[in-house]
Formats: C-alpha cells, structure tokens, sequence
C-alpha cells in the first residue's frame, strides 16, 4: 500500500477546489505517493511534471470538493442543520448565481454561524479525504 501525506493531500485538493473544476489539478503517484500539481491557467507550477501525469495507471487525480459532495451540497445540509428553513430557499438560491460562497458566508457571519460552518467544513473534507484514500488504497501519513 502506498502511503501520502496529509498534508501535502490536503493542500493539493484545496488548490485543485480552489478553482472551477477542471481548471486545477493535482494527481497522487499510485508508485510513490508523491503529490503532483498543474493547471490550466497557471504557468507550470511543478517543473520536472511527469509526461504520464495522466495515466490512470501511474496516477490517481485528486477531486475537486464538488466530486466529494463538499461542496453546495454540503452549504445546504449546514443550513438545514443549523439555520431555520427560511435561509435554506434563499442559500439554494445564493448557488444558482457565481459569488455563492462570498453571500452564504456573509449570511452566516449575520446570524452568528460562521465559525461553526468552517469547523464543520474542515471536519467534512479530512472525513471526505482520508474516506477517498481508503477507498483508493492509500495509507495517510499524518
């Protein structure tokens, strides 16, 4: 079993999550574990990238937070969660237009949740990542 670093799995999928998915990406070595990043609107950011950086085979991509269900999915389940049903129609609308996280968050700093929210989002993506290494047979080194 090949083992990754939390950490350095952790701040690949935030940067593959960063952006729209598809726009960044991040692969995990099936042989070694080591983290490879690239994008599509970013100048190489790793020089000496692998050229079978895409092979199935070799490499394992790392998923962007909406492939874990982190994403919208999770905002709403907060909401439903922690806020009365009136803010759940108005952060289901939030989504369907871009500036999303920007307006959830700001309703959530108004009604005292903010906090919260990033404890419950941390929890939500380790639980996620360590699940995916799991499933994908990788051991975590913490």
């Amino acid at each position: 079993m090949v083992a990754v670093k939390y950490d350095e799995l952790s701040a690949a999928f935030d940067f593959v999550s960063c952006g729209a998915p598809m726009e960044h990406h991040a692969y995990v070595s099936l042989d070694t574990g080591k983290v490879w990043w690239t994008s599509d609107s970013i100048d190489t950011l790793d020089e000496d990238l692998p050229e079978d950086l895409e092979d199935p085979e070799r490499y394992l991509a790392i998923p962007h937070r909406n492939e874990l269900d982190l994403g919208r999915s999770l905002a709403l389940r907060f909401v439903a969660q922690h806020l009365c049903g009136a803010h759940y129609d108005q952060i289901e609308q939030y989504f369907r237009r871009q500036g999303a996280y920007a307006r959830f968050k700001d309703l959530l700093e108004r009604e005292g949740v903010l906090e919260l929210w990033y404890v419950v989002e941390a929890d939500s993506v380790e639980k996620a990542l360590r699940q995916w290494c799991t499933e994908n047979g990788f051991d975590i080194l913490d």
